[in-house]
């Protein structure tokens, strides 16, 4: 059988207005990027640890641009004297050091991080870094980084939210259904549309890189 043109544009007439018409797939669904245990370094403490002049080895690129893992490990100890091994640095270098862990490697160590976004580190929890030519020992800077979702202006248009705002979302693509209260929007430019959550939390809930949670309205 022929097709006319006016066939044809009257289906796509009809297509795009039932496209129009429907909601937004997926609207309020975000993806969820899950954040072992790691280190951010200031200049001062990248040299003491490693040496005088050292750069660090990207090993490959986070989710966020811009952000990398390095190829450098380094060692955490805390009062109870029993290390953490193995620590991955992410790069690029920042102002001040800060080191984020989880509520389980906090009984490890024996410290008391508090629950903050991160770069807000004034009055934190101390730590020591061991590296291979030097030790660092924080009078603060180790935290346990708060839920978060990183969005673009764009994404924060069509969540209707604002850098700061606080959201809930259901957890219901993994094997423990959940409800996660208070989680911060973090909003700029550079950022891609993600939730982070550490190791705990993502456990908790039988989450994995990739999984999707759910904007309350």
């Amino acid at each position: 059988m022929e097709i006319t043109t006016a066939a044809v544009a009257e289906l796509v007439k009809k297509i795009v207005a039932e496209m129009q018409d429907a909601p937004a797939k997926n609207a309020n669904e975000i993806p969820v990027g899950i954040s072992n245990r790691h280190i951010h370094l200031s200049r001062e403490d990248l040299e003491t640890l490693f040496g005088k002049g050292y750069e660090l080895t990207p090993l490959k690129d986070l989710s966020q641009p811009g952000q990398y893992a390095c190829k450098e490990t380094l060692t955490l100890i805390g009062p109870s004297m029993r290390a953490i091994e193995g620590v991955r640095v992410l790069g690029p270098l920042r102002k001040n050091s800060q080191v984020e862990i989880s509520a389980t490697d906090s009984f490890q160590l024996k410290v008391k991080p508090p629950v903050r976004e991160s770069g807000k580190i004034e009055g934190s929890a101390p730590v020591t870094i061991v590296g291979p030519k030097g030790t660092v020992s924080l009078k603060e800077g180790c935290i346990i980084a708060n839920r978060h979702v990183h969005m673009s202006p764009d994404d924060a248009v069509a969540f209707g939210v604002q850098d700061g705002d606080y959201i809930d979302v259901d957890v219901l693509s993994g094997t423990r259904k959940s409800r996660w209260f208070d989680v911060q929007i973090r909003v700029h430019k550079d950022f891609r549309l993600e939730m982070h959550v550490d190791t705990d939390d993502a456990n908790s809930a039988g989450l994995k890189n990739g999984s999707i949670v759910t904007v309350v309205k």
